[in-house]
């Protein structure tokens, strides 16, 4: 595909996809009609950079569909003032999208080889001025700070309680739970009287490491 191509695969991934699937952010969208989506899949996916897929990007991973990305990122109504931590950084996508957004972004992934392939491609666009990509274990992680916004881009059975010790208070965070066909992406506000839970809709995301459900036995 040429550049003019992937521009238009661009455009019409907003407008046939995003867009249709009520997001309608500005900022959110502008960012997704701005970043080029192509340069974080690997080379053989990149004609399918701009489809309503999951795309392996390697490791056993998969790149999340355009219109939970922007789901998500237009349920965290992110400010130009906050503070971010994304938990999976993946391909590094919507890092960088997060980056367009808000003021600071921790970015922490598990596997370092995605880790330093997400580092790579943001210096490589000249998009990590104000991202930070750690190799970190989400369940017990200690930054030493809060954030004003948490973003899980992998699902867990149950929302662990660690994660909303990263949150500020007021804060929001985006998780997806529960257990397939059943699983909700959900917004979690962190209310002076405790968490508030909203859905938001239901998709399926592969789950974090570690969060995954408890094996049952029957006997």
């Amino acid at each position: 595909m040429s550049t003019m191509d992937f521009a238009k695969a661009r455009e019409n991934m907003v407008e046939q996809q995003v867009r249709p699937w009520d997001v309608l952010d500005i900022r959110v969208l502008d960012a997704l009609s701005q970043l080029p989506r192509e340069d974080f899949v690997p080379p053989a996916y990149r004609a399918l950079a701009y489809a309503d897929v999951p795309l392996p990007i390697g490791h056993g991973q998969l790149m999340l569909k355009p219109v939970v990305e922007g789901r998500m990122l237009q349920a965290l109504a992110v400010q130009p003032t906050d503070e971010v931590l994304e938990i999976g950084t993946g391909s590094g996508y919507a890092t960088a999208c997060l980056g367009r957004l808000a003021r600071d972004v921790v970015s922490i992934e598990l596997l370092p080889g995605l880790a330093e392939e997400a580092r790579a491609r943001l210096e490589a666009l000249a998009l990590g001025g104000n991202v930070r990509i750690a190799v970190a274990d989400a369940l017990q992680y200690q930054p030493g700070r809060q954030f004003d916004l948490v973003c899980v881009s992998a699902a867990v059975d149950t929302i662990p309680r660690h994660f909303l010790s990263l949150l500020r208070p007021g804060g929001r965070m985006f998780v997806v739970r529960g257990r397939a066909p059943a699983m909700a992406a959900v917004l979690v506000r962190n209310d002076a009287g405790g968490p508030r839970i909203e859905s938001l809709f239901e998709t399926e995301l592969p789950y974090l490491v570690g969060a995954e459900p408890t094996p049952e036995f029957h006997l």
